[in-house]
């Protein structure tokens, strides 16, 4: 084994990892590691192999089987990828023809105008195969420094510790981000939902139009008059027993998750924005009378979905499918089920996606994103109250 080529291969590792890739495969043996990118979209995997090749037909082998993995793969993983980089790093090259091999990227599986490249460094093309990679990935490599009088096997040692204790504190940091904060504001929305119904059923009950609208449900005669508190107080009125059963467990599994992901005073604002949205929607695309958390919670949908384009990897990884699924068999619910307020719940998904993006993850700044959020979202409600004011 060449003490070089072994530091060489965790070093390439190391390099990836500050490029914001992140292992998520290991052999048995730690010679093969599979690394996905978070930000990349150009060359979202990288494979990197330390063997020593000894003939083509082993490469060719090898390479065969990394090409069906890839194949294999979820398309999320490959998305709108331009190429996969498969990078061998042996001792010496193979002893019999092989340069062919690797002359040409295979075609992607799963993207027709992709590529499957692969580079095979050895001790005489070092500095020639690093520029070709750094001409693949459009980044200069920069390696992490080694002393000429150190052992190398103990640096790729050191350096192979230093790498897992990192993956180890990006796991950490990656838990953490779903315990942030504690769920205040989802208590108390539903302590507000339910006292509010019961005084409605006190009333006179809250399927009684009269009792709806004395309460603040939303009736676009009013609006037009000027009761503009009515695109808010409809978050918190329900119109039945099933109805206030349905969204108060809705917003207490969602609520839950979306305020310890965003904390409370974020989760405050993306549910006020999302039923402001929502009720804005049913404003413009229907005129019956209704009231309903059901926008807001649909906003707590956009929430996720606004961390999913943050953390792309960790969402598929842990709740992604689930709340697309989610989504999807909701609104379709809505198009086949009469009575239903569709457009509301349209509503509340783009604004709770707004609203994320305007306040964003804990910890997280990005003015220039959420600048463009708060401009999206104040033109998009600007334009539907113009154009509802003026029906």
């Amino acid at each position: 084994m060449n003490g070089k080529m072994e530091c060489l291969f965790w070093q390439l590792i190391y390099f990836f990892i500050k490029q914001r890739y992140r292992i998520v495969q290991l052999s048995h043996r730690v010679n093969e590691i599979w690394l996905e990118s978070l930000e990349n979209r150009r060359v979202p995997l990288v494979r990197i192999v330390r063997d020593d090749i000894d003939w083509g037909q082993q490469l060719k082998r090898d390479m065969e089987y990394a090409w069906r993995v890839v194949g294999q793969l979820p398309r999320r993983k490959i998305g709108k990828a331009d190429q996969v980089v498969n990078i061998y790093i042996s001792t010496y090259p193979p002893v019999d023809d092989w340069e062919f091999l690797i002359a040409k990227p295979l075609p992607l599986p799963q993207r027709r105008n992709g590529a499957f490249r692969t580079l095979l460094i050895h001790s005489g093309n070092i500095e020639h195969s690093l520029q070709q990679l750094t001409d693949t990935i459009k980044t200069p490599i920069v390696l992490s420094p080694i002393s000429d009088d150190s052992d190398p096997f103990f640096e790729a040692e050191r350096l192979k510790h230093r790498i897992f204790q990192e993956v180890r504190e990006q796991q950490e940091r990656e838990r953490r981000l779903f315990e942030y904060g504690k769920p205040v504001f989802t208590y108390i929305f539903i302590a507000l939902q339910v006292a509010l119904f019961l005084l409605m059923e006190w009333s006179g009950g809250s399927t009684n139009p009269e009792v709806l609208i004395r309460y603040g449900a939303k009736f676009n005669p009013l609006i037009w008059e000027g009761e503009w508190w009515r695109f808010f107080t409809p978050i918190f009125l329900h119109i039945g027993f099933l109805h206030l059963l349905m969204n108060t467990f809705a917003l207490y599994y969602l609520g839950m998750m979306v305020e310890r992901l965003y904390g409370s005073w974020r989760f405050f604002c993306i549910y006020m924005i999302a039923g402001f949205f929502g009720t804005l929607g049913s404003f413009l695309f229907t005129s019956s009378l209704s009231a309903g958390a059901s926008g807001a919670i649909f906003g707590l949908f956009g929430a996720l979905l606004y961390f999913g384009t943050v953390y792309r990897h960790l969402f598929f990884q842990t709740i992604g499918t689930n709340i697309i699924s989610l989504i999807i068999i909701n609104l379709l619910f809505g198009i086949v089920v009469p009575g239903i307020d569709n457009a509301g719940h349209i509503g509340g998904l783009i604004g709770g996606f707004l609203a994320a993006g305007i306040v964003h993850l804990p910890n997280h700044a990005a003015w220039k994103r959420q600048a463009r959020s708060l401009f999206v979202t104040v033109s998009i409600a600007a334009l539907g109250l113009l154009i509802g004011f003026r029906l």
